[in-house]
């Protein structure tokens, strides 16, 4: 187990391990926690085999990162990593359901997907997803994978003007090279919403244009979370020196699935 130490942001100490899960039940911890933040803090329509409990299609043939505290033994923070070789054995990945991934396809065998992103309310103090990036940097070094793809959500609780102002205006400096683009299956109507609003990106997707990462083409809405998704994408080599530094340094125990 790979394991940091933290402080929050109230003063208060909190001892926190990095580790994939090793059993059912620890993806079953994480998967409570994606309903917890999903469905009842963001309101997302899920289909669920049993209540509380956010699962997919995807989830067993994903390596799922967790965060723990280590005082309380809860998890409070998770992620979840669909390698090329998995994806091939389900079909695809998961952006594939919502974008036409055809110009990336020359990629896809030295890519991983990651998504499910979400931290308990009371760790977003940006350790606990910090924490997050440094295991996928770890095991995208340790697998030799090159490309990491996901998707960043932002609400479209007012209906997705806020969307199309914040792609409206990263589209000007972040948009990935032609021959990366994707196209949504079911796109963003731009032309109809408000595109000139003073909105602020999210924390994830903020995070994600600080690595390096690329927006890969146009929204896509998905109706069951409401929310306007983006694609994007981070090859390694652009990811800035500072960042390399802090995420893949090496560590005295290597953080590899069991």
């Amino acid at each position: 187990m790979f394991l940091q130490q933290t402080q929050d942001t109230q003063g208060v100490g909190k001892k926190l391990s990095l580790h994939f899960a090793r059993s059912t039940s620890e993806i079953l911890e994480a998967q409570r926690l994606r309903y917890r933040v999903f469905a009842e803090e963001m309101g997302a329509r899920l289909s669920v085999a049993e209540e509380g409990v956010d699962s997919d299609i995807f989830d067993p043939f994903c390596q799922h990162l967790l965060v723990r505290d280590e005082l309380t033994n809860e998890v409070v923070g998770t992620y979840r990593i669909l390698d090329s070789m998995q994806a091939k054995k389900i079909g695809g990945f998961y952006s594939d359901d919502e974008f036409d991934l055809t110009r990336l396809n020359h990629l896809r065998d030295n890519m991983v997907e990651v998504g499910r992103s979400c931290v308990h309310p009371d760790y977003r103090n940006g350790a606990t997803i910090t924490m997050l990036w440094s295991g996928l940097a770890q095991y995208m070094q340790a697998h030799h994978y090159h490309y990491l793809i996901g998707c960043a959500s932002i609400s479209m609780s007012d209906g997705g003007h806020s969307a199309a102002s914040i792609f409206n205006k990263l589209k000007g400096r972040s948009l990935s090279p032609s021959e990366y683009r994707v196209f949504p299956r079911c796109a963003l109507p731009m032309d109809a919403l408000n595109c000139n609003l003073e909105s602020s990106p999210p924390p994830l997707l903020k995070g994600y244009l600080r690595l390096g990462a690329y927006v890969c083409g146009d929204p896509a809405w998905d109706p069951d979370f409401n929310t306007a998704d983006l694609l994007m994408m981070l090859p390694l080599s652009r990811m800035s020196s500072r960042y390399e530094k802090h995420f893949m340094r090496k560590s005295p125990s290597p953080l590899l699935p069991e």
